[in-house]
């Protein structure tokens, strides 16, 4: 929606427009969540859902829903070579809803553009029933909505568009809408210094959580897209450069997460003076033995890194799950990020009080 929201605030007052918008998507699709498509009553259309194959069939319910119907949710599958029928000829599926938009949109649009302008991470709520309520969702300081605003929230410190709700809230027990949450943010980024079998192994994991995955270790030899496909990029530097560079670049910001797992002092000691001198950075943790944490905080005073600094420093880095294996090891650390991330115990559930979502 992002590319059409000015056409969609420039059109509005001369009268309702139809908002035809991606919300989920199955297997391979042409288009993401939150693509976007307008439609006005004079029949002009802008923006596309799928480079044309489900397009007439969406345009005929945006001109149901201009004409006073209710807002509609179509699911649109594989569609055979004989042309007869609407769908993807990719093999995919995705969900598309249509709601009509009038000018009382205008002031939360505005703002949104506003938002998106400057930069600060925000999304729309949208339930997805035929009278659809909006609300826009910022990072805190909004008051609770349909019970789904803790779900929506997750969604954008994870820079991810998704759908919520659809059954009870937790809390209170109450039914809570299912509700698109397309969000206007990059998705947080994870830094992960190193080029082992544990980069690897949590690079894939961070790929799972939506975080964009950057691995970056000085050795070409071992630092190839190969060897860590699910990694978003493979960057070869030194680890404390690059990230320094991406610093000044405004690249980095509280939901950013930096992860040491190179087990050499000469790669360790530098990005993690670098990653902790920088207070935007959200988490920031180390592999290592207790031996390890304890040589290498020797070596981080030693370069001017203050108490304060090193109390951000989660090493040696994860949850007490006896994990052995590069992959335990990673949703170790990765249970630890979530934790923090949300301000949770990470005490066993069944040892806790109360609701279990708060």
């Amino acid at each position: 929606m992002r590319e059409i929201l000015g056409q969609m605030i420039a059109l509005l007052p001369y009268g309702p427009v139809a908002l035809a918008r991606v919300v989920d998507t199955t297997g391979p699709g042409p288009r993401a969540p939150g693509a976007a498509m307008i439609v006005t009553a004079s029949g002009a259309v802008h923006g596309s859902l799928s480079g044309g194959c489900v397009e007439a069939a969406v345009l005929a319910a945006a001109q149901e829903v201009l004409a006073g119907g209710p807002a509609v949710t179509d699911r649109f599958g594989y569609a055979d070579a004989d042309g007869l029928a609407v769908g993807l000829p990719c093999g995919g599926e995705i969900e598309v809803f249509v709601e009509r938009i009038s000018c009382e949109r205008l002031p939360l649009l505005t703002t949104l553009r506003r938002r998106i302008a400057d930069g600060s991470p925000v999304a729309v709520g949208t339930t997805l029933d035929a009278a659809p309520e909006w609300r826009l969702l910022e990072p805190e300081g909004a008051e609770p909505w349909h019970g789904v605003d803790r779900d929506a929230r997750a969604l954008l410190a994870a820079g991810r568009c998704g759908v919520v709700g659809a059954d009870e809230c937790p809390t209170h027990g109450t039914p809570r809408p299912r509700t698109f949450v397309q969000v206007f943010a990059a998705p947080a980024r994870m830094i992960l210094a190193g080029a082992n079998d544990f980069v690897r192994a949590l690079s894939r994991t961070g790929r799972q959580l939506g975080y964009r995955v950057t691995v970056v270790d000085a050795r070409e030899t071992f630092a190839t897209t190969a060897r860590f496909p699910a990694a978003h990029e493979v960057v070869v530097d030194w680890p404390h450069r690059y990230l320094r560079a991406e610093q000044q670049a405004r690249r980095i910001d509280g939901r950013t997460v930096v992860c040491v797992l190179t087990h050499d002092a000469k790669f360790d000691v530098p990005m993690l003076a670098t990653a902790l001198s920088c207070p935007l950075i959200g988490f920031v943790g180390a592999l290592g033995s207790r031996r390890t944490h304890a040589e290498r905080v020797g070596r981080l005073r030693a370069a001017g890194v203050t108490d304060d600094q090193l109390a951000r420093l989660r090493s040696p880095v994860g949850l007490d799950l006896d994990a052995r294996t590069p992959d335990e090891t990673a949703i170790s650390i990765a249970a630890q990020i979530l934790a923090e991330r949300g301000g949770a115990s990470a005490l066993a559930l069944d040892r806790l009080e109360g609701p279990l979502h708060r």
